[in-house]
């Protein structure tokens, strides 16, 4: 309903800046979002297709994020690649590496004299997908951080009043939750790689990876494992296994099945999970989200969370008119009226100054207790070095090496600094592979 009211609204503001004409250009949008969220893509599509008869945007789902960026690449190479791609943020580097298949988003927008303002963006989204001498290289649209979900039951019934800061504060309500009876786990964990390690290491200003996570050049390799704080961490996690204080769930999004079923009272994942986890779990229990907690060993005040989410690359080989099409549909998908209404919806934060300012001004915020946990988290402070995020090649790859060394440290076949350790010098050989295939 609230969508069909900005869909009516966007129609009458821009009805007459239409202009007739014969046939509308087509642009493809290939993306990743299925279920409720492939939905709400065919909604912002068919709002920005309503408001004018120049263009009309086609939205095709085409599987997982990984699944897109294969199918993306090998129809490039065939000639027969979409207009538009989401590619998730990992994939930023394979993307940039792509020279001569991407059209900047900040040429595309001088290119067709269509107004733009990168400084609209929150800094940390911008950051992210900004070029070092900062140009914009992409259009950001789903941008999320990891938080953490804790069941509001179990901590009742387990007498803890506040959910924790730190993580040792979480090791005690985790422990206290099991013994009481309150839950059988206390904490689960989904994407693993980005909520336990990426993340971790940018709230406690811990390098991941050389030249400033790879920002700064291809040439960078692994240095998580040379991270004290960041190695007693994985540790922690491991030691908890035994008492069920912490439960691996798998890697991906499977540990959230554990936590919505009522088994594990707590979960980090992402912040777009909101609505997934309101929808599975409002029979069973009411739940709240609070920030990730930070590690007082490493440091006094946590600094920000790093995005995850995914961008919209425009791709070439269009024609020109496709191309003013495309700038006009990304300031659509952009503008405060669209990203507010889909970041109210999904849980993924807003990525734009304005669309906060809306949001709150609408009372979404105070209405919707635990939805500024996550913009609050990623805009706390500047990033620096080891909070802009991760520009790493090959790091879908990457996440697999380090996915199979933690179930090697949870489930015992290797010690934590076993593991940790040869990831990183697997992840390195894949780092060399991508700096030599780019010819850098």
């Amino acid at each position: 309903m609230r969508f069909n009211r900005l869909l009516s609204a966007l129609i009458l503001a821009t009805a007459p800046l239409a202009t007739p004409v014969h046939a509308a250009t087509t642009i493809t949008w290939w993306h990743a979002m299925e279920g409720v969220l492939g939905d709400k893509v065919n909604e912002i599509a068919d709002a920005f297709n309503a408001s004018q008869d120049q263009y009309v945007v086609k939205p095709v789902y085409k599987g997982s994020y990984s699944d897109n960026l294969t199918a993306t690449i090998a129809a490039f190479r065939a000639n027969k690649a979409p207009a538009i791609t989401q590619v998730f943020e990992v994939g930023t580097a394979t993307m940039m590496s792509a020279k001569g298949a991407i059209y900047p988003v900040h040429e595309l927008m001088k290119d067709t004299d269509t107004p733009f303002d990168p400084n609209a963006f929150l800094p940390a989204v911008k950051s992210y997908y900004t070029s070092a001498d900062g140009h914009m290289l992409s259009m950001p649209f789903n941008s999320s951080t990891p938080v953490l979900y804790y069941n509001k039951d179990a901590f009742k019934k387990a007498g803890i009043d506040a959910p924790p800061k730190t993580w040792n504060e979480l090791g005690d309500d985790a422990r206290t939750l099991v013994e009481s009876g309150a839950s059988e786990c206390g904490l689960t964990t989904a994407w693993p790689s980005w909520t336990q390690l990426e993340n971790f290491s940018a709230i406690n200003d811990l390098p991941f990876a050389t030249k400033a996570n790879g920002f700064d050049g291809t040439d960078t390799r692994m240095v998580f494992n040379q991270q004290p704080e960041t190695v007693a961490h994985i540790q922690q996690l491991a030691d908890w296994q035994k008492t069920h204080a912490f439960e691996y769930g798998g890697r991906g999004d499977d540990g959230t099945k554990r936590f919505q079923s009522g088994r594990c009272a707590m979960l980090t994942t992402s912040s777009a999970s909101q609505a997934g986890i309101k929808d599975a779990s409002a029979d069973n229990f009411e739940f709240a989200i609070a920030p990730m907690p930070f590690d007082q060993e490493a440091i006094n005040q946590p600094k920000n969370s790093i995005i995850g989410g995914a961008s919209l690359w425009v791709m070439k080989g269009q024609r020109d008119e496709v191309y003013k099409g495309v700038a006009r549909f990304l300031n659509f998908v952009a503008s405060p009226e669209v990203q507010a209404d889909w970041a109210s919806f999904t849980g993924y934060v807003p990525i734009t100054t304005a669309a906060f300012e809306r949001l709150k001004q609408q009372g979404f915020y105070d209405k919707t207790p635990g939805a500024d946990v996550a913009i609050n988290q990623l805009t706390r402070g500047t990033p620096n070095d080891n909070g802009r995020g991760l520009r790493l090649g090959n790091m879908p790859q990457i996440r697999n090496i380090i996915a199979d060394a933690l179930e090697n440290a949870f489930n015992g076949r290797d010690s934590v600094p076993e593991a940790l350790d040869n990831a990183a010098k697997r992840g390195n050989a894949q780092l060399t592979q991508f700096q030599q295939s780019v010819g850098q």
